[in-house]
Order: C-alpha cells, then sequence, then structure tokens
C-alpha cells in the first residue's frame, strides 16, 4: 500500500519513488500526479449510485438533502424545545451525514493518456491500495459539502447544522490531518 499526502505533494513524490525507484524522475512525478489527481477528484458512492466532483454536485446534494430532512424530523420528534448554551446545541444538533468516497480511475488515467507502461502501474498502485491522506480542503467533495447551504437546497426545511465527513472505501484509505480531538487539559 502506497501512502499518498493531499496536502504535501513532495511527500507523494517521495513514496512514488521508494516504491519505484526505478523509474526516470518525470515518469515518477506523472504516476504521483496521477495518484493526487485519482484522491482530489474521488467519486462519492451513494446508494449504489457514483457521483463524480464537481460535476453531479447537485445530484448528490439533493439526495442527502432528503435524507437530512427525515433525519431531522425524527430527531425532532418528541422533543421539547430547552435553552441551551451555544457549545451545547452545535455539539447535540448537528446532524452526522458520512460519504464514502473511492479514488476516481478516470481522472487519474486521462493524466496518463499515451503511456500505457504508466497507465499500468498507476492501475496496480489503485488495486493494491492506496492510503490517502488529507486536510478537509483537499478533497473536492469534502470541501464542497462542507459549504452546502443544505438550508436553501432543502427549501429552508433544514434548520439543524450539518456535519458531513468522508471517508474512502474499496481499495483506498484515508487519514485526515487534524481530526483528532483536543487534549483535555488538567486544572
Amino acid at each position: 500500500m502506497i501512502t499518498i499526502h493531499l496536502t504535501k505533494l513532495e511527500t507523494a513524490l517521495e513514496q512514488v519513488k521508494k516504491s519505484h525507484p526505478k523509474l526516470n524522475p518525470a515518469d515518477q512525478a506523472m504516476l504521483t500526479t496521477a495518484l493526487v489527481l485519482a484522491g482530489r477528484h474521488a467519486v462519492a458512492v451513494h446508494e449504489d449510485k457514483t457521483y463524480s466532483w464537481p460535476d453531479d454536485y447537485k445530484g448528490l446534494t439533493g439526495k442527502l438533502a432528503k435524507e437530512i430532512e427525515q433525519v431531522q424530523s425524527q430527531l425532532d420528534e418528541g422533543k421539547k424545545p430547552v435553552k441551551k448554551t451555544a457549545k451545547v446545541v452545535e455539539a447535540e444538533d448537528a446532524i452526522p451525514v458520512n460519504v464514502d468516497l473511492k479514488p476516481n480511475y478516470e481522472a487519474g488515467e486521462s493524466q496518463l493518456e499515451g503511456r500505457e507502461d504508466l497507465q499500468a502501474l498507476f492501475s496496480d498502485a489503485l488495486q493494491e491500495g492506496v492510503e490517502y491522506v488529507y486536510a478537509g480542503n483537499d478533497i473536492g467533495w469534502q470541501w464542497a459539502l462542507d459549504r452546502a447551504n443544505w438550508p436553501t437546497i432543502s427549501d429552508d426545511t433544514i434548520t439543524r447544522k450539518v456535519k458531513v465527513k468522508v471517508r474512502f472505501a474499496e481499495g483506498a484509505v484515508g487519514s485526515e490531518l487534524g481530526a483528532a480531538t483536543k487534549a483535555k487539559r488538567r486544572r
């Protein structure tokens, strides 16, 4: 399994150099670029349907908005309004949404057009598995869904905060930078 760091591209290139030391530097850079593009432009998988970013933004957000509305209505049933502090409201009222991603094979392969040798290495790397290390704004879907205006998408029926979390599947693993919780200080 190769580790591709989407924030620090030099680190990704170093990983490709270690995995394929016999390739010339230009080919190593092209392979790195293809692997990075496959992660940054990852395809969202929701209910056995794939959505490519940014073309299918409206389709995926529309599907997710319907699910979020259902979750919100279930949470709001039978709850009495209670006055809470801002921190408590944000923690309790956020609706978690998980979106599965898989590397975008087509985006990476288009970068290697005309180079069957590099396309074969690219395909092998994806089949063996890739670990993507990323920040919240490195992946197109994470960036777009974090900035989605859910009340507008749902015609103002979503009133709660939505917390979107993307996760890699289908042979790829993702590790988000800065996702750890803060350590509690002793008093």
